[in-house]
């Protein structure tokens, strides 16, 4: 058994093969993953029903009936389920979680080999697999399948995959790298099965005492930009059942805060929002300091003020009225009719018409305030997505607002669950946070069609610095196709 040290710089060529749970990854608990798929593939119930079965699950883990465990969670997760939904948590929920994960020793020697990379775990493949080849690089997943009739899945396991006795998975790792061919590195967990290191050349074995500090943000293979998902943080047992206690009083503070944005003035809103948990913070250009944010700017030629965000959840133009103290509209590609009805301020649904929409907004500049997301679609992470720079052709002024949002255990924005309860979900959280930065206006309404496009990346480029976020090119559909399979011309759902 080997040490870390100097590893990463003298095995480029080498194949490596490694245990998932335990040394790969820092945590050797399956239960959080099939929460996920549970509550993304399943809803609410099931994954209660998951979380009420914990107990004996744990019992069963304490008396070394792993095996038993994994079936129970399997069976509760995915039984009548289809294969494609599970697929589709896989590729847009269980990655940041994975991501997470990863312990930055194990990466920093696995990331080293440049040779084949096999990866062995008690996870069924569909699950993990899309992670692995798209992150990883992995050239082989070795577990447990899902026994599957037509589509659908039986909850039962199929005795093909990596749910077998120890010895079985030298066989497996001997069937998929050659019989007449070794492996140079294993790694593998000291409370995980090892018998594949009698098939690997060098052997190195993560003990408890082993580092166990999460790989940084910053070290991750490649960007990670969209995911999806209402848990903000890693459904432990523990948290998961705050998670559930918390639900029924979230529902009801989530109506509170509702009910006091659509019934109080908007000189009372900020005081009671504080009360209630709510914290938005306002800040203005220091050439506006002295003045009330509300009279930022008064364009010339049109009655109203054009207001540019990024898109953190559809609170924005809400929280942007609140601040300013006086009402704004709103104009967005989608939305629900639900959200439509609770919103305070007026909100009018473009037609992806270029012309249409164009007049759409000019009509309203000139009855008062808008606040356009050029984004078309919000964005959990640091990035920001391109700006249509259609904006720029209607208003003379314009004032770029730099929006970051946050929540401790619920994501206010979906793109494959019902986005009717996207600002509900946000306003359930504990402590909903907002801050806006204000800044000086900038003109628009240029001579040349090539020149709204160059207002466009500088506000962009003006909000990603403010921010600290990376501008992309990326789009709306690039984030609908990735996420949901679909364009996301339609989610009014």
């Amino acid at each position: 058994m080997g040490s870390f040290s100097g590893f990463t710089d003298r095995n480029k060529q080498k194949s490596i093969a490694v245990h998932l749970e335990g040394a790969l990854f820092i945590s050797t608990d399956l239960f959080p993953y099939f929460v996920l798929v549970a509550l993304e593939a399943g809803g609410l119930l099931r994954a209660v029903a998951l979380l009420l079965f914990y107990p004996i699950i744990w019992l069963l883990n304490l008396t070394r009936h792993r095996t038993a465990a994994l079936h129970a969670m399997i069976f509760i997760s995915t039984f009548g389920l289809k294969i494609h939904s599970i697929k589709a948590v896989a590729k847009a929920t269980l990655q940041k979680f994975f991501l997470e994960d990863i312990r930055e020793s194990s990466f920093k020697v696995f990331s080293g080999c440049g040779g084949k990379k096999y990866v062995f775990t008690r996870l069924p493949r569909v699950m993990v697999e899309p992670f692995l080849r798209e992150y990883l690089d992995v050239d082989c997943v070795v577990g447990t399948e899902l026994k599957v009739i037509g589509r659908t899945c039986s909850g039962l396991v199929d005795p093909t995959g990596a749910d077998r006795a120890e010895m079985e998975w030298f066989q497996a790792l001997k069937v998929a790298c050659g019989d007449d061919q070794l492996i140079d590195v294993g790694l593998a967990a000291r409370s995980e099965d090892r018998s594949f290191l009698l098939l690997c050349k060098e052997h190195y074995v993560i003990s408890p005492q082993e580092d166990a500090s999460p790989l940084a943000r910053k070290d991750y293979p490649k960007p990670f930009i969209f995911h999806d998902g209402r848990l903000v943080t890693r459904p432990d047992p523990m948290r998961f059942l705050a998670v559930f206690l918390w639900f029924p009083f979230g529902v009801f503070l989530a109506i509170i805060r509702a009910l006091v944005g659509i019934v109080f003035p908007y000189k009372l809103i900020l005081p009671i929002t504080a009360l209630n948990g709510t914290r938005i913070r306002i800040r203005v250009p220091e050439t506006q300091k002295q003045t009330d944010p509300k009279s930022i700017v008064e364009s010339p030629k049109t009655k109203g003020t054009l207001y540019v965000c990024n898109h953190q959840t559809l609170l924005d133009p809400v929280v942007l009225s609140t601040a300013i103290l006086r009402r704004v509209s709103a104009v967005t590609y989608s939305l629900s009719s639900f959200s439509e009805v609770i919103s305070p301020i007026p909100t009018v649904r473009l037609t992806r018409d270029r012309f249409k929409d164009r007049e759409i907004m000019r009509s309203m500049l000139e009855r008062g305030d808008l606040v356009v997301c050029p984004e078309g679609t919000t964005c959990r992470e640091q990035y920001l997505l391109r700006f249509s720079p259609l904006f720029a052709e209607i208003a003379d002024k314009i004032v770029p607002v730099a929006v970051r949002a946050r929540g401790s255990m619920f994501y206010g924005t979906t793109a494959r669950g019902y986005k009717w309860l996207d600002s509900p979900f946000f306003l359930m959280n504990p402590f909903p946070w907002y801050e806006l930065n204000l800044h000086d206006p900038v003109s628009g309404r240029p001579d040349s069609k090539e020149l709204c496009y160059d207002i466009a990346n500088g506000i962009q480029m003006l909000i990603g610095k403010t921010l600290g976020f990376e501008c992309t090119n990326l789009t709306r559909r690039d984030k609908y196709r990735m996420l949901a399979g679909n364009d996301g011309i339609d989610q009014r759902n």
